[in-house]
């Protein structure tokens, strides 16, 4: 039987819990929680009547050993992933991380020396790779069907409930989440990765903050004076905000929590404070020299990805919808049910892959749509490849270390980094060791 325990007790970590708590829990134990919030480690249990021991970060290492934990489930704030990482393998366990893996190319080097230093094993969590249209895309690229790959064009669009979330919480600040380029682009930079079976060379960036943010809504006649929206009348009729009352889940980890840390979960998307951007460009040569032309808008009125491969003998389209549209009613804030990572996030169109080869007619190849779970059906296989890698068979290789880990935060870095400077960035300049 394994022992875990789980490190931040927000809704991302609700995944892990209840599948260690019921699936898994013949050849898994969840053994201790730990958060610097205690009224939050409370309402993430997963039976109060008998509660899981309970910790604060500054007692991991006691945990580790009171506990004799085998392994444990980084889902804290992005900024902290390192420090827990480290800590957890110093003090003789192996990780399992949420993505990012971290933040930026130092606290990337400090995960790296631990890991030689203590020979621990550390997994991402890069679900996209186990959705069954992602990996229909690496079944068919591996097979050599258009060839060579020479180009790619990826275009991710967040919708204004997604998207605007990441400017309502903690992410909003770059200094806790690297960005939207590294917090949630990671996905796709390693989905790119993955794909190409390659890794990221040079990258240059375009970006800005132009749609969220109290500036850009003045300039639109759109500000909105307050704070957060619970209780707030200014809110009432605003179609971004989010009343953490009116959604159960939210209110029980959040608002009922506030007390403890202050820690305001329903910020205005168009307040103050603001630091990361809300559109982004930006161009990765890779080593096998193919090129990409990534976006990311954060403000789109539905939700989903294009993705194009151009090889020497076809090209490889897919066309994924996962939101339609947002509602604009007001009233609509049972959220957790349309955040990733929460809950069920279903395919509400049909996901649309085409080959077409030179001188052949298009096909549109089979997908498994598989909805039963989170993003597209992707949580319940990579629950699976975690807590029963017995019951896998993967020639795929979707399972994702500490390598991947770095080389798909490191393109989110590099882009960081080329949007201060103006200039292209070579990636083996942030963390040289990982190229030797």
């Amino acid at each position: 039987m394994k022992r875990y325990a789980i490190i931040g007790t927000g809704a991302r970590a609700i995944m892990y819990r209840d599948a260690l708590t019921t699936t898994y829990a013949e050849s898994c134990t969840l053994q201790a929680l730990c958060d610097q919030n205690p009224l939050r480690m409370a309402a993430f249990q997963p039976n109060p009547e008998n509660p899981l021991p309970s910790y604060g970060p500054d007692d991991l290492e006691k945990m580790i050993q009171e506990q004799s934990i085998d392994e444990v489930i980084v889902t804290t704030m992005d900024s902290a992933h390192h420090e827990f990482i480290c800590r957890a393998m110093e003090a003789g366990c192996d990780v399992i991380t949420e993505k990012p893996m971290t933040t930026d190319s130092e606290k990337c080097h400090q995960i790296l020396e631990a890991i030689d230093r203590t020979g621990r094993q550390l997994r991402v969590t890069f679900n996209y790779r186990y959705a069954p249209r992602n990996s229909k895309v690496k079944e068919v690229l591996q097979s050599g069907a258009i060839g060579e790959i020479l180009s790619v064009h990826f275009e991710w669009l967040l919708d204004t409930k997604h998207g605007a979330d990441y400017f309502r919480r903690w992410h909003r600040d770059k200094a806790n989440s690297g960005g939207l380029l590294v917090h949630k682009s990671t996905h796709h930079f390693d989905l790119m990765n993955w794909w190409l079976s390659s890794t990221p060379e040079t990258v240059f960036a375009l970006g800005g903050l132009h749609f969220y943010g109290k500036v850009n809504a003045t300039q639109r006649g759109e500000a909105r004076d307050y704070e957060r929206a619970t209780g707030t009348p200014e809110a009432a009729d605003d179609p971004f905000a989010l009343d953490l009352s009116k959604d159960p889940e939210l209110k029980k980890l959040y608002l009922d929590c506030e007390a403890d840390d202050g820690y305001l979960r329903d910020q205005n998307v168009f307040g103050e404070g603001i630091s990361i951007e809300d559109d982004l460009a930006v161009s990765v040569r890779y080593k096998s020299q193919a090129t990409l032309s990534y976006h990311l808008t954060a403000y789109s009125p539905c939700e989903g990805y294009r993705v194009a491969f151009n090889g020497t003998k076809g090209r490889l389209e897919l066309n994924v919808v996962e939101s339609a549209y947002v509602s604009g009613k007001s009233d609509d804030h049972n959220f957790s049910k349309n955040v990733k990572g929460t809950a069920d996030h279903a395919v509400e169109e049909p996901t649309t892959l085409t080959l077409q080869r030179h001188w052949e007619k298009p096909q549109t190849l089979g997908i498994d749509q598989a909805n039963a779970g989170g993003h597209g059906g992707a949580d319940t296989i990579m629950l699976r490849d975690l807590f029963a890698p017995d019951q896998m068979n993967d020639p795929l290789g979707r399972a994702a270390g500490h390598i991947d880990g770095a080389l798909s935060i490191l393109t989110g870095i590099a882009a960081n980094q080329s949007m201060k400077t103006g200039q292209a960035v070579a990636v083996k300049s942030l963390v040289p060791s990982l190229f030797v």
